[in-house]
Order: C-alpha cells, then sequence, then structure tokens
C-alpha cells in the first residue's frame, strides 16, 4: 500500500539521519559547553530557589556532577571567557576588563591572537567546531569567532543586545559567520533553533559547540508566553527575570531532548555556567553569598558548575573541592584524547579523574583572582579577599562562613600573610591590562 511505504521510507530516513549522527562505537565524545549570562548563583532548582524552576538546568546535576565550589577567573563577561577559552588565567595576557559597548571599545580590544582556543584545539583534534550566542571577544575581522577555531558562527560579538529587536544595535548586530541577519525570533529563541540546528546536522566527526546565552543579561526582555509563567511574581523586574530564565531553561531542555533522541545522551560531555554572578541591575539573587558581578566576594566569582557525562561520570554526586572555568578546556581536550603540552602554559586541570573518584586530593593548591584594585586568592577553605568595600585584605574561613561575614585576619595573621605570599608570587606572573572599560572612548574625546 502506498501509506505504508511511505511511512517505512520515512523510518528509514530517519534510521539513516540517526546513524549519521551518531558516532561510532569507542570514539571521541562530542563535547557541549553551554554558559548563561549574569545568572544569580541562587536562581536555579538545585541552589534553592524556589519562584524560577529550572527543570533543565537542575536534570544536569541529578544525572551528572554538581561542583560546589565552582568559581570563574573573572567577576565579569569577557575577562571569563577569554580564561575559558583558553584554559590560562586572563591577566597572564592582560585580558583583564571588558572592553565597554561595541562603539567605544580600545581598538586593542580582542583575545590575544597569540593564544590558542579550545575551538583550535578541538578542530586540529578532527572536531566539528560551532558557536551559537555571544563572542564578546573581540570586534575586529581578526577576532572573529571563525578566525579562532569556530567553523560556524550565530550570535553577535558584543556584550549585550535586545532580544526582541536584532536591528537596534547597528554595531553589534546578529551575524551569521561574517554576514548580518535581521533575526525576526526572540534572542533566547533563535540561540535554541540554531544549536538543535547543529547538533541535528549530520556528521562523521565529533563535534564541539560552545553554546553561549546573553540571557538574563541586561536589556530586561521578554515575551508574553514566557512572562504569563509568572504572573505571581509582583516585582515586574523579577518577574522579566524568571521568564528570561524560563526561555533559556526551555532552550537547555530541548536540547537535552534531542541528544536523546539522536542517540547521543551518553556520547556527549556537556558543561553549564554562568559567566559571573548576577548583578542587582537584572534582579538576580546570588543566594547565601555575598555581593555581586564585578566583585571579588563569592557573590562575583562563584557560579553554577554542571558536567554531565552519562554512562562516564557519576550521577547526583557532589563534588566539594574547589574548581574553575578554566578547568574546562584541559578536560574536553582530555576527553577527546588530546594530551595537554607543558608548552602550552595551562592553568586549568583535567577534572575527569577527581570527578570519577580516581585522584582523591583537590585539583588545585590554591585559585586566584586580580581585578583592577581588587583581588582574593582561594587556599582550601581560606579565602583573602580585597574587595570595592575593603581597605585592606579581609580573610575568611568558607567552610564555615559561606558568607563571608565573620573577617579572621587579625585572629589567624599567619595564614592571611601565608596566602598574601602566595597571592603576591602569582600577581608577580601577570601582564599589566592591555585596555580598559571604554578607554577608546575616552581617547576619541581626548584627541
Amino acid at each position: 500500500m502506498p501509506g505504508t511505504r511511505l511511512l517505512a521510507l520515512v523510518i528509514a530516513s530517519a534510521s539513516l539521519l540517526l546513524a549519521q549522527s551518531r558516532p561510532a562505537a569507542g570514539s571521541k565524545p562530542n563535547i557541549l559547553v553551554i554558559v548563561g549570562d549574569d545568572m544569580g548563583y541562587g536562581d536555579i532548582g538545585v541552589h534553592g530557589c524556589r519562584d524560577i524552576p529550572t527543570p533543565a538546568i537542575d536534570s544536569l546535576a541529578r544525572n551528572g556532577i554538581r561542583a560546589t565550589s565552582g568559581y570563574v577567573s573573572g567577576p565579569y563577561c569577557s575577562p571569563t571567557r577569554a580564561g575559558l577559552m583558553t584554559g590560562r588565567y586572563q591577566q597572564r595576557y592582560g585580558h583583564e576588563f571588558n572592553p565597554g559597548p561595541a562603539g567605544a571599545a580600545d581598538p586593542k580590544f580582542g583575545l590575544p591572537l597569540t593564544e590558542t582556543t579550545l575551538a583550535e584545539r578541538l578542530k586540529r583534534a578532527g572536531y566539528a567546531t560551532g558557536m551559537v550566542g555571544k563572542w564578546h571577544l573581540g570586534y575586529r575581522p581578526e577576532y572573529h569567532p571563525v578566525k579562532r577555531g569556530f567553523a560556524e558562527y550565530f550570535g553577535f560579538l558584543g556584550g549585550a543586545h535586545s532580544y526582541l529587536d536584532a536591528r537596534t544595535d547597528r554595531a553589534n548586530p546578529i551575524l551569521r559567520g561574517t554576514d548580518a541577519v535581521d533575526e525576526p525570533e526572540y534572542l533566547t529563541e533563535a540561540f535554541r533553533r540554531e544549536a538543535l540546528a547543529f547538533i541535528e546536522r549530520p556528521r562523521k566527526e565529533p563535534w564541539f559547540l560552545y553554546w553561549t546565552f546573553n540571557a538574563v543579561h541586561m536589556p530586561l526582555q521578554a515575551t508574553e508566553k514566557y512572562r504569563a509563567r509568572f504572573a505571581g511574581i509582583a516585582d515586574e523586574r523579577r518577574r522579566t527575570y524568571a521568564a528570561m530564565m524560563s526561555a533559556m531553561d526551555d532552550a537547555i531542555g530541548a536540547v537535552l531532548e534531542r541528544l536523546r533522541a539522536l542517540g547521543l545522551e551518553e556520547r556527549t560531555l556537556i558543561f553549564f555556567i554562568s559567566d559571573n554572578g548576577g548583578p542587582p541591575v537584572n534582579a538576580s539573587s546570588n543566594g547565601p553569598l555575598r555581593g555581586h558581578k564585578a566583585q571579588t566576594w563569592e557573590g562575583g566569582i562563584r557560579v553554577p558548575f554542571l558536567v554531565q557525562w552519562k554512562g562516564v561520570l557519576p550521577a547526583g554526586k557532589l563534588y566539594d573541592p574547589p574548581v574553575i572555568q578554566l578547568d574546562i578546556l584541559p578536560t574536553a581536550l582530555a576527553a577527546a584524547g588530546v594530551a595537554a603540552r607543558p608548552e602550552w602554559k595551562l592553568d586549568g586541570v583535567n577534572l575527569l579523574p577527581y570527578l570519577k573518584g580516581e585522584k582523591k586530593q583537590a585539583p588545585h593548591e590554591a585559585l586566584y583572582w586580580r581585578f583592577g584594585q581588587q583581588m582574593a586568592i582561594r587556599m582550601g577553605d581560606w579565602k583573602l579577599v580585597k574587595a570595592p568595600d575593603t581597605s585592606t585584605p579581609q580573610l575568611f574561613d568558607l567552610g564555615r562562613d559561606l558568607g563571608e561575614k565573620q573577617d579572621l585576619a587579625e585572629k589567624e595573621p599567619a595564614v592571611a600573610r601565608r596566602l598574601e605570599a602566595a597571592w603576591k608570587k602569582w600577581n608577580s606572573e601577570l601582564e599589566e591590562p592591555r585596555w580598559f572599560p571604554n578607554e577608546g572612548r575616552q581617547a576619541r574625546k581626548r584627541r
């Protein structure tokens, strides 16, 4: 019967697509790195959020590992992304600050060409590489994602963008590759569409997708479809923020569901982080943490940090020793069978043996931060920090005082001196910042 033959043809075509999309047994895993933007630490379910359901994000913790002391090496956007892409403290090569808006940025701004990105390293290892979302690592052609290892790109180059009208920022357009496009969809949904298209594309080689939302960064914009879910939230800013979070969670859920349908779930290593803590301006909540975005208090640098690789990593495990987004690069490379070389001078660590329980010690002896006049170092549970509202470094025991309320510098002077000496040694290895926010605009004014 014609109908039966048509159904058989559809099933055969679907099976062929599935076979083409699924890597052969024993092959390298796909790698998916998901980055949220300006998320509050307390705004996902597994961190105690009550007013914004995040079932997809929470599922990564349920089916994988939640690092309870997950950090980023910069307290705001561009520096964190530079560190993630290179596996090295971004201050080592002067990428310490954001550049300001596209029209005001210093001409020197961009991830230095002397640095090698995760996409470049995976491309050389035989990966199909794609990026969807916010770049924020350079505006000039030589810094474009397609020149830094990504074979495919859809997104924008700047630090923020309208969600509702792609045409509002001519200096920072939505791009497909290097061509500007007029994107009609709500931007979070457009990023969902493009991520799905990338993972569904038949190919023989494994893939790497760097999926970087601008949600929930300003401007606060959401469609009524998502706002209607949160009619019970009286505060309008928080209601819109919740809607934006929900749209991002839906997008992540759609991709996770498609991975399952394609038989790729156990062959995909997934990371989820935020690029920094939430800022007060977007109505986010950092939960029990002190401070916020652009500060070296925990609220600026401690972020959701989830890792899922079904069948390889344990499910539902809490991992307490400190880890950092610099670890994503060496962990992804190790999963891909690429051995890190000493001359790369990576600061990140391959987390796989630690997350599997094969190595019992902490991955890092210490973690470090420098952000202008602000600094921090974490060594074990001890943290020494100088933030905007402190005149001298303060010492906290994070194991007992997660909210950084009780300064122990006078009570434990030897510990404070030890941490300060370690930080100064690290600081002596760093470059001076190559630019400062809005430096380009200020230079033009002076001229």
